[in-house]
């Protein structure tokens, strides 16, 4: 059994190698909740070692973002100072490394509010970080930290100590920080999935169809949309893998040829509320239907929140041997469920994987990005030729091209 401490210095070693991979001199931003400190400033301490020029840790207050939605006028929640933005631009003319820290550290923070209300106030994010992951000027990473409150979410019918201790084990395995080099052992996951990624590409599909139990929808590709790992380059040439941990083989499709019925197979965490039972019919690129037991008005709200909100911006497909699926453990956090599971993603799509620059203009654009769940065992995905010909690429998990 490991512990916090033993996690806490692990993963910030990787955020600052193979995650970020800090450069000598480089300006680094590490985005943090204030129960993520104790990780931040292990981050802090790893990349200086690594001759970062200086570490700025900046910190957003979930219970502050209660404060707004409970206090501000309504018609004031979606707006977003222009020094936010301006800051994350900086980023960008600097040529930063970043590291965002994830993990839920107030579960409740928005409990009790109207979720669209609180949908409307997007931050800490803002339209800005949209432009410097498309233009490739940071190099950036995403990593969990574990807490207290993220394991009685996790866990919830554990004890408060045995539940954050099989979070931390969880953590640990699924970053594989319990392998004897967690660097190499990265390495050969990545490659293994490029592998893959290589084959997708080279068949020059025309659409992917999924089935599963209550799924079955059908995506069209772009004529240059490539699969790619989230191991990238920044303009400058530095390698980075944008999520640890990270499963998944990405593209970005068509966001005008999209048919199909689609349901969630893990809830959603959004603007503090959870979509659980989530459904969405699309038709002709755009979610006309979007229904949900639980929490569906807040998704609503962010698909109508500009032209682009309702349409695709990315498909990924997870496969069966990674780490986390296999554990059955929900999450509640999107940088983990979501590479547990094939997955959508509602809104701005990615300029990577489209190789030709003559499509960058049919990819999707808005201000929101927000990934759901769809896989499963059970999901099987095709590759379809412009002819209709139909190859099994990912079947009950395990891949097949």
């Amino acid at each position: 059994m490991g512990s916090i401490e033993e996690f806490t210095t692990g993963v910030a070693e990787l955020a600052v190698t193979v995650g970020a991979n800090v450069q000598p001199g480089q300006i680094v931003v590490v985005s943090a909740e204030p129960g993520h400190l104790p990780l931040a400033r292990e981050i802090a301490r790893a990349a200086y070692g690594r001759g970062a020029r200086y570490v700025d840790v900046a910190v957003f207050d979930p219970l502050l973002k209660r404060v707004r939605v409970q206090h501000a006028r309504p018609d004031t929640l979606d707006f977003v100072p222009p020094w936010l933005g301006d800051s994350v631009l900086a980023q960008g003319d600097a040529g930063a490394a970043t590291v965002r820290i994830t993990g839920p550290t107030e579960p409740g923070a928005l409990d009790g509010l109207d979720p669209v209300l609180a949908g409307r106030d997007m931050l800490p994010m803002v339209a800005e970080r949209r432009t410097v992951i498309n233009d490739r000027s940071i190099n950036w990473t995403l990593v969990p930290a574990p807490s207290a409150e993220w394991a009685a979410l996790a866990h919830p019918t554990l004890a408060p100590d045995a539940a954050l201790s099989r979070l931390v084990d969880e953590l640990l395995h699924i970053c594989r920080l319990d392998e004897p080099d967690p660097a190499a052992a990265w390495r050969t996951r990545m490659a293994d999935l490029a592998d893959v990624g290589a084959r997708l590409t080279a068949r020059r599909f025309d659409a992917i169809r999924l089935r599963a139990p209550g799924t079955d929808v059908t995506i069209g590709l772009l004529p240059s949309s490539r699969w790619l790992t989230t191991s990238m380059h920044s303009r400058d040439g530095v390698q980075h893998l944008a999520n640890l941990p990270t499963e998944e083989l990405l593209t970005t499709p068509d966001p005008l040829r999209v048919d199909g019925v689609v349901t969630a197979t893990r809830p959603l965490v959004l603007a503090g509320a959870t979509v659980e039972g989530l459904r969405i019919r699309f038709e002709g690129g755009r979610a006309v239907s979007i229904e949900a037991d639980k929490g569906g008005a807040v998704l609503e709200g962010y698909a109508s929140r500009d032209a682009g909100a309702a349409y695709l911006g990315e498909l990924a497909l997870v496969d069966g041997s990674g780490r986390i699926g296999p554990l059955g453990t929900v999450f509640h956090e999107t940088l983990l469920d979501e590479n547990a599971a094939t997955h959508l993603a509602l809104g701005w799509g990615y300029l990577a994987p489209v190789e030709d620059p003559a499509d960058h203009a049919r990819i999707n654009t808005s201000a929101i990005h927000v990934d759901f769940m769809i896989g499963s065992p059970e999901m099987t995905v095709e590759g379809l030729a412009a002819d209709g010909t139909a190859v099994m690429v990912l079947d009950h998990g395990v891949w097949t091209v």
